[in-house]
């Protein structure tokens, strides 16, 4: 049975941007947090595959990234995975629910920057 999108049934709407790589996601967040029209929140979606010793850093390094932007105070949800290959991501993300957990995870900042009075 397919996982509501929390999304679509908080009736949020939402922007796909793709960049190049992890390493990549966190700046993209940053740039989009001070452009003209900033989001309520956002979701940080991808995967680190490749050699152990590679994919470790690539995915500390994001996750450093991530949680410099997040301290800030923007509303961020992380759905990052690290795996061997490419399809144990997929399979992982899949049957952890790792999309919508991240999604779940904005909305319930978004959630609490507004009864703060701090969000629209």
């Amino acid at each position: 049975m397919a996982r509501p999108r929390p999304l679509k049934k908080a009736e949020r709407g939402f922007e796909r941007l793709s960049v190049p790589g992890v390493l990549e996601i966190p700046a993209a967040i940053a740039i989009a947090v001070r452009s003209a029209r900033p989001f309520d929140g956002y979701v940080a979606l991808g995967c680190v595959t490749g050699p152990a010793h590679l994919a470790d850093m690539f995915y500390v390094e994001t996750m450093r990234g991530l949680m410099n932007v997040g301290a800030t105070g923007i509303a961020l949800g992380n759905g990052i995975v690290l795996a061997g290959d490419e399809g144990s991501a997929h399979d992982l993300a899949i049957s952890h629910d790792v999309g919508g957990g991240a999604a779940r995870a904005c909305l319930s900042l978004v959630n609490f920057g507004e009864r703060q009075g701090l969000m629209r």
